[in-house]
């Protein structure tokens, strides 16, 4: 069971308290969830129930929108963030192959964590790095003209960084 920062749960609830004034207490639900999910890193059970009590809605409802929208996370996210690009020019490129290489490099499939928690694997629609294709973005770098080879590389050297600290 995750346990709450206080100071986070009180900013969530002010937030919350500031969407309040409309007629429809759900209508502001999913900035409340970009909100959550802004402070937490994740939308954990223990949130989903404290959004439901402060905006007296059904958790069940909570959780339907929070499983609908595919940028919600319900899990805790690894240390790195990597998106593998799968947009057009990426994916003519090679992206496909390249997340092969992460996804067995890795150990995962798209959407989970690694069981170290050092990386989350996800795939975007386009990064706006056409030129580079294919690409990734790990955390906010983005590595381009990648291959198999290179981007196995690359996780190397973040596990490296890890077992240095």
């Amino acid at each position: 069971m995750a346990v709450l920062a206080q100071d986070k749960i009180q900013e969530l609830k002010d937030f919350i308290a500031g969407t309040q004034t409309l007629a429809y207490p759900d209508s502001h639900l999913i900035a409340v969830l970009h909100k959550a999910q802004g402070l937490f890193g994740y939308l954990s059970r223990e949130t989903m129930d404290l959004i439901a009590q402060e905006m007296r809605i059904p958790t069940a409802h909570i959780w339907g929108v929070a499983t609908f929208y595919h940028y919600f996370k319900l899990a805790p996210p690894g240390r790195h963030q990597i998106a593998m690009c799968l947009g057009t020019a990426c994916y003519v490129k090679g992206a496909s192959e390249v997340l092969e290489a992460l996804k067995k490099d890795l150990g995962v499939e798209v959407g989970q964590t690694t069981p170290d928690d050092l990386f989350t694997l996800q795939e975007a629609r386009c990064l706006g790095a056409c030129g580079l294709a294919p690409v990734c973005m790990i955390d906010d770098k983005i590595y381009g003209d990648l291959t198999a080879k290179k981007i196995t590389d690359i996780i190397a050297k973040y596990r490296k960084e890890a077992k240095a600290k």
